[in-house]
C-alpha cells in the first residue's frame, strides 16, 4: 500500500510511505519560504511523489488529521488562518480588535469536533485532493492526538511503551496518555483542550513579546538567566496543575492571559520565564509519572509541541523507573503528516507501521551537475575537493565558520548534518559571532553540538537510555569537559546534542572523525542553515543566497568549496 500523509495546518507538510518504507517527508515552508507555512501542502505532496518516483494514481490512501470546528473554519475560509498567521508572525499591525480576535481564536480552538465540522472538513479535503489528481484515493481523517501518538510509538523502535502527547490543542484535546504494545495504541487518559499546557506556554511566550508557536525555545533559554524563585513563591504553579494523568489549568486557556499578565507585572522577564518553565516541568513530570504507574512501562515515547522542550524531556528521562525516552524528532504539528500515514499503516496491519528514524534525510537531494550549475550561475569562484570532510575540518580548526550543504534535506526542525552551519565547539567568541551577525538571534540562545557517540559518553555526566540522534534531549556536560564544548553549552552547563554513531557512513560523520583526530574530540557546533526566522535552506540557490548575505567563511556544497577569502 502507498500511503500519503498530509497536514494542512500550522507547519503544513506531507509524508509518503511506499510499501512499508518511508520514501519521503517534507514541510511546505521549505518550498514557499514562509516559516511554519499554514497553506495546503501542494508542493510537499509533489516533492514526495517525485522523490518516490511514483505517479499520483499510485497513491492508495490519503491520511490526514483534525476536524474540529476551528480547523473546519480554516479549511472553508483560508483567509481566516492567513490573517492569524500574518499577525502571529508580526507581518501586519494588530489593529483595534486584535485582542478580542485572539481571545475568540483560543476559545473556538477549544471546541471539539462535531458532525458538521467533520463533514465540512471532509468535503473541503476531498475537493482539494480531486483538484490535485488524488480524488480517487481513499481518504482517512484521524484524531489529532492519535496521529501524534502513532508518530511517537511507531518510530520509537519500542515493542511496548508509555506514549504521552502534549501540545497546544487539537480535536478538543491538549494531551493524551496511552499504552503502546502489540502494534496497537490504547488510550488511557486525555486532557481537555481548555486545560492546555501548550496554550499556557504560548501565552507566556506572547506576553514576553515573542512569537507564540515559534519562540517557546527562547522562553526556555531565558529561564536559565533568572534568579530562581522558590516553589512556594511561584504563582505559576497554581495556574497549571495536574489531576491523575491529566493537566488542569486554573481557568480555561482562552482566559489564561489575564492571570499571567498579573504575574508578569510583579516579576522581571527572566523570572517570569523561569516560573513558567518550572510549572511546565512539574506538570509534565507528574502526568508521565502517573502514566508509568498506570501501565507499568519503563520506556516513554513523547510527541506534541511541548515535547520540543528539552528541559522537560530531561526531567522525564531522569525519573526513577524510566529506562529510556524517545522523542519523536518532528514533535510538533509539522510531524502530523507522518503520524497520520503511520496510523493508517497501523490500521492496515503488518510491519509497515514500524519505521525507525535513524536518518532524517528525507527531503530533496541535488546532483553534482545541479550544484555546479547553481554555483556557476552565481559567479562564485569554487573548487572541487577530493576530501571535503578533512578540508572542512581544517577550516573549522582554524576558527572558520562553514556552511554545509550535503545530501538530502532533513525532515523536522533540526539541522542534522545535511543543511548545517558549522564551527568549532570550544569557541564562545564564534558562538557570539554566529548569534549576532550570521544567525541574527538573541544572544542568550545556545547552540548545539553534533558529537560522536564515544565522545558523548565521555563528556555527558547524566547520560542514560539510547544515544539521542536528533537533538531532542538536554544533557549535563561534565565540569571537566565544559571548556572543550564552551561554544555549545548553556549557562547551566547543559547541551542539546546530536549523538552520531562512531562508524556512521557519510561525509558528516567523516567530518566528526576528522575533528576528533585534529582537536581530540569528535564534535562541532551545528546550527541550521538559515537566517533566523526563515526556513532551513532547501535548494542550492537558497544556500548560495544565504552564504552571500551572511558572513560565513566558506560554503561546502557537495564536492564543491567556496571560500569567502577568494571572493572578489
Amino acid at each position: 500500500m502507498n500511503i500519503l500523509g498530509i497536514w494542512d495546518g500550522h507547519d503544513a507538510g506531507a509524508a509518503l510511505i511506499v510499501n512499508g518504507r518511508l520514501a519521503a517527508a517534507v514541510n511546505e515552508e521549505r518550498f514557499t519560504r514562509r516559516k511554519l507555512e499554514i497553506n495546503f501542502p501542494i508542493r510537499s505532496i509533489c516533492a514526495c511523489l517525485d522523490l518516490a518516483r511514483i505517479e499520483r494514481d499510485a497513491v492508495d490512501l490519503v491520511a490526514t488529521t483534525t476536524s474540529d470546528v476551528a480547523k473546519a473554519i480554516g479549511r472553508l475560509f483560508p483567509s481566516t488562518k492567513e490573517a492569524y498567521y500574518r499577525l502571529r508572525r508580526r507581518k501586519t499591525q494588530p489593529g483595534w480588535g486584535s485582542n478580542l480576535r485572539s481571545r475568540a481564536k483560543y476559545l473556538i480552538t477549544e471546541w471539539k469536533p462535531n458532525p458538521l465540522s467533520r463533514l465540512a472538513s471532509r468535503r473541503s479535503l476531498t475537493r482539494t485532493l480531486a483538484q490535485l489528481g488524488l480524488g480517487w484515493a481513499a481518504l482517512r481523517v484521524y484524531d489529532h492526538h492519535a496521529c501524534h501518538a502513532a508518530a511517537a510509538a511507531c518510530t520509537s523502535s519500542f515493542d511496548s511503551c508509555l506514549v504521552v502527547t502534549i501540545d497546544g490543542l487539537g480535536d478538543g484535546k491538549a494531551a493524551t496518555v496511552s499504552r503502546y504494545r502489540d502494534g496497537r495504541l490504547e488510550l488511557l487518559a486525555s486532557t481537555a483542550a481548555r486545560s492546555s499546557p501548550g496554550v499556557f506556554f504560548e501565552h507566556v511566550t506572547h506576553l514576553l513579546n515573542m512569537r507564540e508557536l515559534e519562540d517557546e525555545g527562547k522562553v526556555m533559554a531565558l529561564a536559565d538567566y533568572a534568579s530562581p524563585v522558590p516553589d512556594e513563591e511561584n504563582p505559576m504553579l497554581a495556574l497549571l496543575t495536574t489531576s491523575g494523568a491529566t493537566f488542569v489549568t486554573s481557568v480555561p486557556g482562552h482566559a489564561l492571559q489575564r492571570p499571567l499578565k498579573e504575574v508578569l507585572w510583579r516579576f522581571p522577564n527572566e523570572q517570569f520565564a523561569f516560573m513558567a518553565q518550572r510549572a511546565l516541568e512539574q506538570a509534565c513530570v507528574a502526568v508521565v509519572r502517573e502514566g508509568l504507574r498506570l501501565t507499568g512501562e519503563r520506556r516513554v515515547a513523547l510527541a506534541g509541541g511541548v515535547a520540543s522542550n528539552i528541559k522537560v524531556n530531561r526531567r522525564i528521562r531522569l525519573l526513577d523507573g524510566v529506562d529510556d525516552v524517545f522523542v519523536y524528532p518532528h514533535m510538533g504539528d509539522g510531524g502530523l503528516a507522518l503520524g497520520a500515514a503511520l496510523l493508517a499503516a497501523m490500521e492496515a496491519g503488518g510491519s509497515g507501521a514500524q519505521i525507525p528514524l535513524d536518518d532524517l534525510g528525507l527531503g530533496p537531494e541535488y546532483s553534482e551537475d545541479a550544484l555546479e550549475a547553481a554555483l556557476g550561475a552565481s559567479g562564485l569562484p569554487h573548487q572541487r575537493c577530493a576530501d571535503m570532510p578533512s578540508t572542512v575540518a581544517r577550516l573549522l580548526v582554524a576558527d572558520r565558520i562553514v556552511m554545509w550543504f550535503q545530501g538530502r534535506m532533513e525532515y523536522g526542525p533540526r539541522a542534522l548534518g545535511h543543511r548545517s552551519v558549522l564551527a568549532r565547539p570550544d569557541r564562545p567568541e564564534l558562538r557570539d559571532r554566529l548569534n549576532l551577525v550570521l544567525k541574527r538571534r538573541v544572544w542568550y540562545q545556545p547552540f548545539c553540538p553534533s558529537i560522536l557517540e564515544r565522545d558523548a559518553l565521555a563528556v555527558l555526566s547524566d547520560f542514560s537510555g539510547r544515544p539521542n540522534r536528533h537533538m531532542t534531549m538536554a544533557y549535563q556536560v561534565a565540569v571537566e569537559h565544559r571548556r572543550s564544548l564552551g561554544g555549545v553549552i548553556n549557562v547551566d552547563g547543559s547541551c542539546r546534542p546530536q549523538i552520531v554513531r562512531d562508524e556512521a557512513a557519510g561525509p558528516f560523520a567523516a567530518l566528526l572523525r576528522d575533528m576528533r583526530h585534529q582537536v581530540g574530540i569528535g564534535a562541532v557546533l551545528n546550527t541550521s542553515f538559515n537566517v533566523h526566522g526563515s526556513p532551513l535552506v532547501c535548494t542550492p540557490r537558497e544556500a548560495i543566497d544565504v552564504f552571500v548575505e551572511t558572513g560565513a567563511d566558506a560554503l561546502a556544497m557537495g564536492p564543491f568549496l567556496v571560500r569567502r577569502a577568494e571572493l572578489p
